[in-house]
């Protein structure tokens, strides 16, 4: 599809709220550089409010030569956006309570979010290129309050309304139907969705909004961010070049080592089955897959791992592995042996494998045939 996606990084901002997880200005920086070489064209760099630190370490990325727009995060207090104004971003995102359980929780009302609106969009919009609007628990509002506000968002001048689902509550199908709803009323705006992934879903509502229509997503690497995160930066913009919105300007071969020096500086691993940078995500073992596999990567694989900076791997040599696959494994080390060997080989690497409770790697599947021929007293026969 030609639209064209709009993709803001909100790792250095949303990302940094995660439990315990804190960047030093030095891994910011390089955060913030690998996000520039993968062509990311917005960042949401920081929450000025938080303190002058904050605000020298986001005015110092702003003045670090760049290529995308930077954006600060605030809530709607003039103070926040004094503080803003200071870190000297391109933008600012303004967030406002619009659901009725956070209003009860504030002790505010409706026309209270309206006159607030309004303030804090004629102020900002003095000191910034661009004013964007968060509707804040978005995914739990009235929609007729929710339109209206956003209505009100549009006559003000404001140049993007993120739709935020900040608790994480909304679904494919839920998503798909907000979308609809505020476009209907909205064609062609430019809507943000911002989705948490309380449930589990962040990636997948989020490529639903966009279906939908949302033309800007925000994201974070790893989906870092507070309690369960939010949609992973790598995983929305790989399901979107899969599934044919090639249109994202984001090049995908920077993934894994941007991924990997997030994990490394919050401190938080990768779990080894995580989608698109899982250790394992592209490894195989199953016998049944590693006889097609051997002859056709598409059979059982859609990600190419050069796409996302990763080497193809080995396939894992254990309980479910096959014939074919050992054999594939073998003769590409320039291993041959006779069909008895293999089979004697393949028998042994399942019961090991069973013993120990973990597939074997291929140093201890060369130790096997190694010590099988040892036994034998033949000689290691190799491929010319």
């Amino acid at each position: 599809m030609k639209r064209h996606i709009h993709i803001i990084d909100s790792t250095l901002r949303d990302g940094e709220q995660a439990p315990g997880v804190v960047f030093s200005l030095k891994e910011k920086l390089r955060i913030a550089e690998l996000l520039d070489k993968a062509g990311v064209p917005e960042l949401e760099i920081g929450t000025p409010a938080i303190g002058h630190e904050e605000v020298e370490n986001m005015r110092t990325i702003v003045n670090a030569g760049f290529n995308f727009k930077t954006l600060a995060w605030c809530r709607a207090k003039t103070e926040d956006i004094d503080a803003a104004i200071k870190s000297k971003t391109n933008g600012i995102n303004i967030s406002l309570p619009v659901s009725q359980i956070h209003l009860k929780a504030m002790g505010k009302s409706q026309r209270w979010v309206k006159s607030t609106l309004r303030e804090m969009v004629l102020y900002a919009s003095s000191y910034f290129e661009y004013v964007a609007i968060g509707a804040q628990d978005a995914s739990r509002t009235d929609i007729s309050f929710l339109l209206d506000f956003i209505g009100e968002a549009r006559n003000l001048g404001v140049s993007r309304i993120r739709i935020a689902d900040t608790v994480g509550i909304l679904n494919p199908n839920t998503t798909t139907k907000l979308l609809k709803k505020v476009l209907k009323h909205n064609p062609d705006y430019n809507f943000e969705f911002h989705g948490h992934d309380d449930l589990g879903m962040a990636t997948a509502n989020t490529f639903c909004a966009i279906n939908a229509g949302a033309k800007s997503v925000s994201v974070t690497v790893n989906g870092l961010g507070e309690r369960a995160g939010n949609a992973a930066l790598e995983q929305v913009v790989v399901a979107l070049s899969i599934n044919g919105f090639k249109n994202h300007g984001i090049n995908t071969k920077i993934f894994h080592e941007l991924c990997e020096f997030v994990s490394f500086s919050s401190n938080i691993p990768i779990p080894d089955n995580t989608p698109i940078m899982g250790s394992k995500c592209l490894l195989h073992e199953s016998g049944i897959h590693t006889n097609l596999l051997v002859k056709d990567k598409k059979t059982y694989q859609i990600i190419e791992a050069s796409k996302v900076g990763r080497n193809e791997l080995d396939y894992i040599f254990g309980k479910h592995c096959g014939r074919a696959g050992l054999i594939f494994f073998l003769e590409s080390n320039n291993i041959v042996l006779d069909n008895k060997q293999y089979d004697k080989i393949l028998e042994q690497t399942k019961a090991h494998a069973i013993d120990i409770k973990r597939g074997l790697t291929s140093a201890e599947v060369l130790t096997l045939v190694e010590n099988l021929l040892a036994q034998e007293h033949t000689h290691l026969t190799k491929l010319s």
